[in-house]
C-alpha cells in the first residue's frame, strides 16, 4: 500500500550534477525554474529546493557539480511567485554562515514567504570551501551542532538569546526575524552521525547517496536509541521528517506501475516526504512528470 508522502522537487536547472541533470538543463533559463516552482505550487507539492555552495574547486566539480544557485536570492524571487509552496534549503552549510546571520537573513525570507521557509542544513564536507571563506574546518561538528542549537533558540525572536560553546548571544535586536519560531530544521547527510543530529537537534533528516534498505537499517538502529524515545515522548510542533530522495529517476508518465514501487520501497523504508528527481527532456515534460506524480501519490 502507497501512502501519501509530502513531494518536493531537486529543482532542475539551479544546479548541474554530473551524470544526474538532464541535457537541456545546461542551457535553461530561471524563467524555466519559475514556471516548473509554480506547477509544482498547483499540483499541491510540498516544497522546493535550492542548495548552497560559495564555489567549488574546479577538480572538485567534476565530481559534485560547478552550477549553484544562491537560496536566498533564488528564494526570494520564487516566494513573489507562489503562495503554498515551501522553499526548502538543502543543504545550507552551517559553518558558512553565524547562526544569527542565517536567522536574519533566512528569517527575512521567511517573513516575506508568509512563513514558508524549511532551513535544511549540514555540517560540510568540502575542505577546500571552508579554507577559502576562512572558517575552522576541523571542528565543524561541534560547531554545527551548537549552531543548530543556537537557530532553535534564536530564529523567529526579534530579541534573541542564546549561551552555548562556540556562539553567545545577547542583547541584541533582530529586525524583521522570521515568522516560524519553530521553522522545520532538516539535516542532510549520509552517515548514522547525520541521522543522530537530525534526532537529537533537529525536525527531519534528508540523506543522499544511499539505497533505501541502508536508510530502513539507519533508521530501525535509531529508533531503539534513547534520543529517539525522548523525541517521541516530548511535545513538539513539527512532526519529525524522513525527506528521501528517489534511487533513479522517476517516470510516472511512462512507467507509472514501477513508480508506485518505488513510492512503495521508499515508503517501507521510512520516508514520509520525497525529494524527487524526474527523467525529464524539458521544460513542458517535466511538468507533464509533475502532474502524473501528483496524481498517482495518493493512498492506495
Amino acid at each position: 500500500m502507497v501512502e501519501r508522502l509530502d513531494l518536493g522537487i531537486v529543482t532542475p536547472v539551479l544546479t548541474l550534477l554530473p551524470r544526474a541533470h538532464a541535457r537541456w538543463e545546461e542551457t535553461g533559463t530561471f524563467d524555466d525554474v519559475v514556471a516548473i516552482v509554480e506547477a509544482a505550487g498547483r499540483f499541491g507539492y510540498h516544497h522546493a529546493t535550492c542548495s548552497g555552495h560559495v564555489a567549488v574547486p574546479v577538480p572538485v566539480a567534476e565530481v559534485r557539480g560547478g552550477r549553484y544557485w544562491d537560496p536566498l536570492a533564488t528564494f526570494g524571487f520564487l516566494a513573489a511567485r507562489t503562495t503554498t509552496i515551501r522553499l526548502a534549503t538543502h543543504v545550507l552549510v552551517l559553518g558558512y554562515h553565524h547562526p544569527l546571520e542565517i536567522a536574519k537573513r533566512y528569517g527575512t525570507l521567511d517573513r516575506v514567504s508568509g512563513g514558508r521557509l524549511i532551513l535544511g542544513v549540514g555540517v560540510g564536507s568540502l575542505e577546500e570551501e571552508f579554507d577559502l571563506l576562512g572558517v575552522p574546518f576541523a571542528d565543524r561538528g561541534s560547531r554545527g551542532d551548537d549552531a543548530l542549537r543556537a537557530l532553535r533558540a534564536t530564529f523567529g525572536r526579534a530579541e534573541p538569546e542564546y549561551h552555548g560553546a562556540h556562539y553567545d548571544i545577547e542583547g541584541f535586536l533582530v529586525e524583521p526575524c522570521g515568522v516560524q519560531a519553530e521553522v522545520p530544521l532538516w539535516i542532510g547527510g549520509r552517515t548514522a552521525r547525520s541521522l543522530r543530529r537530525a534526532v537529537e537537534l533537529a525536525d527531519g533528516w534528508a540523506p543522499f547517496g544511499l539505497r533505501s534498505a541502508e536508510i530502513g537499517e539507519m533508521l530501525a538502529r535509531a529508533r531503539d536509541t534513547e534520543a529517539w524515545s525522548t523525541r517521541a515522548s516530548e511535545s513538539r510542533p513539527n512532526p519529525f521528517a524522513v525527506v528521501l530522495q528517489n534511487e533513479r529517476p522517476l517516470d510516472p508518465l511512462g512507467e507509472p506501475d514501477r513508480v508506485r514501487e518505488q513510492l512503495d520501497r521508499l515508503t517501507a523504508a521510512g520516508a514520509n516526504a520525497l525529494n524527487v528527481r524526474f527523467t525529464h527532456h524539458s521544460r513542458a515534460h517535466y511538468i507533464e512528470q509533475l502532474e502524473s506524480l501528483a496524481a498517482l501519490n495518493q493512498p492506495s
